[in-house]
């Protein structure tokens, strides 16, 4: 599953990248889900603890500590279950 949040013209609105990233941050059994920021890095969250979001804004803490914020405006897209895309 991948879903584009930002094309050139316009990006997602705020209430939108919550929803979002809400939906895959809870999904039962979590899965690991990768957000891809515009600015081409990615985001591997592998913890639904790992990752807040509000008011457009998310924080991700990365293994070992490291953090990450981004907003709705900087997100390209969120992608999840590469590995098991065959299986949906």
């Amino acid at each position: 599953m991948s879903i584009c949040l930002h094309t050139e013209d316009r990006a997602v609105d705020r209430n939108t990248f919550d929803s979002t990233m809400r939906t895959f941050k809870h999904r039962t059994p979590f899965r690991p889900f990768t957000v891809s920021l515009v600015n081409g890095d990615h985001l591997e969250v592998d913890h639904s603890d790992a990752l807040v979001v509000r008011d457009g804004v998310g924080l991700f803490v990365g293994p070992g500590g490291v953090p990450a914020v981004f907003d709705y405006e900087g997100v390209a897209q969120i992608v999840g279950d590469l590995a098991n895309n065959s299986a949906s």
